[in-house]
């Protein structure tokens, strides 16, 4: 079921993209027409098993042709970055390049990311957490080219920051571009996803996890009130819990 045909979602702008490494899963979301992208990063293929990177890319592309996938280098040094960034643009499809803002040591890939968006490479900025990092993104993507600029609204929001002003703050950030899409990175409840929408961002991503939450859209309260009353009264039963 897609995004837009659930009832309760019916009319949403945003984009729901899925966020993991599970190829089956992907292969599988993709069927059923529930997301409109894929994201990954080298932390969830660690997590799911992926021992070559880019045999698994060239896998989901393969079976994933004509959605944005997301994939990112890892080089710290910033010319070998630009070198890995040119050969996973290589591995064809929809193919976004994720590249970090900065590196591990803090220094801005901004000219990384000037240098590549300049050559027509589809970037997906990474590791975004505060507006300045988002006007450095903009700054240096090339205005005619297809980027995505990921911030990770979760994470601001882990901080006790709520991520909505900066969010929507960043879509303004984002206006004079018009291939560029802002994205929720890290999303924790549900609710994020009209947090998202409301602020304007174009894309969320969400796990399997979250994406299986989906329904529960508008649901009616007091039903699921019954519901969760019912689950605590049969869980006790079969568990065969006795107070004397």
């Amino acid at each position: 079921m897609t995004l837009a045909s659930r009832g309760a979602l019916r009319g949403l702008r945003i984009k729901l993209f899925m966020d993991g490494a599970d190829l089956e899963a992907m292969r599988r979301a993709y069927a059923a027409g529930e997301v409109q992208g894929f994201t990954t990063n080298p932390t969830l293929m660690r997590k799911a098993g992926v021992a070559d990177y880019e045999r698994f890319a060239r896998q989901a592309i393969a079976a994933i042709p004509d959605l944005p996938l997301s994939f990112e280098v890892f080089a710290d040094d910033l010319d070998r970055m630009a070198d890995e960034a040119r050969a996973i643009a290589s591995w064809g499809g929809r193919t976004y390049v994720k590249v970090p803002i900065t590196n591990t040591r803090g220094v801005s890939c901004a000219p990384v990311l000037a240098k590549l968006s300049a050559e027509g490479l589809s970037l997906n900025v990474t590791a975004i957490t505060t507006l300045e990092q988002v006007r450095t993104a903009a700054r240096n993507l090339n205005p005619d080219v297809p980027s995505i600029v990921s911030v990770f609204a979760g994470r601001i929001a882990d901080t006790g920051i709520d991520p909505v002003p900066i969010m929507t703050q960043a879509v303004r950030e984002l206006a004079d571009l018009a291939e560029a899409e802002l994205l929720w990175a890290s999303p924790r409840e549900l609710l994020n996803l009209l947090q998202a929408e409301q602020c304007g961002c174009h894309i969320l991503t969400a796990t399997s996890d979250l994406l299986a939450k989906l329904p529960l859209v508008g649901k009616d309260l007091t039903e699921y009130s019954l519901e969760t009353v019912r689950m605590f009264h049969g869980d006790a039963e079969r568990a065969g819990y006795r107070i004397r």
